[in-house]
Order: structure tokens, then sequence, then C-alpha cells
């Protein structure tokens, strides 16, 4: 099975039948801090791609 990857660009959910389900969200703009001196730096907004795997899988998983 090939899934495009356009989908995901597109915002769009993935879901693989038995196996689980890609999802794009947004992360908010906010502040963070610099580990090296402590200073306060700005980390933008982005999308990142999460996973959620199916009951099947979790169960397998856990045994």
């Amino acid at each position: 099975m090939v899934i495009s990857p356009n989908a995901a660009s597109k915002g769009e959910e993935v879901s693989l039948n038995g196996f689980g389900k890609f999802k794009v969200k947004d992360t908010p703009a906010r502040e963070g801090r610099n580990p090296a001196n402590g200073a306060t730096i700005q980390i933008a907004a982005a999308k990142k791609l999460t996973f959620t795997p199916a009951k099947a899988v979790k169960a397998r998983l856990n045994g």
C-alpha cells in the first residue's frame, strides 16, 4: 500500500486500518529559554505530525 505524502501536507488525516492514524496538529508560538545562557527566546508557531495507534496495536504492544 502506498500513501501519498500530499495528504498530510494538506492537513488531512491519514488512516491505516488496523495500524493507526496520522494527523497534522498546530503548535502555537511560545516563549522558551536558551539552555546555554538562560536568555528568553521566541519559538515560532509550527505544524507537527502526530500518530495515534489503533486499539489492536496498543493491545498487542501491552500484552
